[in-house]
């Protein structure tokens, strides 16, 4: 008899989330703009001005509460951040996961 679950790699997914697959993404996205606000340094009233949200807001992106954000605007964060978004769409069919969504970030583009 077992004692553990092997993980899909997914968290909501293993717990059944619905749309266990965005819920990740954002998490992901949302852990990556913290990474690059704390990269730069910035103070929280800072971080609200730049990404023109309340200062009690930050408090949720940085603990995970992410219900009252939309992609679209953890995207639109990232752009405020000055960071490039780009979105490729693949046929699910030719990838080997079992994931609709999958988020990468690359701190440093090699030349």
């Amino acid at each position: 008899m077992e004692d553990y679950t092997v993980s899909s790699g997914n968290i909501f997914k293993d717990i059944g989330f619905a749309n266990a697959d965005e819920k990740f993404a954002k998490a992901k996205l949302a852990a990556i703009i913290n990474k690059i606000i704390k990269e730069k340094g910035y103070a929280s009233q800072e971080i609200a001005r730049i990404l023109n949200i309340h200062q009690s807001k930050i408090s949720d992106l940085e603990n995970g509460r992410l219900k009252s954000f939309s992609m679209e605007c953890l995207f639109s964060f990232l752009e405020a951040l000055d960071q490039h978004i780009e979105i490729t769409i693949s046929d699910k069919s030719k990838i080997k996961t079992e994931q609709n969504i999958t988020v990468a970030y690359l701190s440093q583009i090699m030349q």
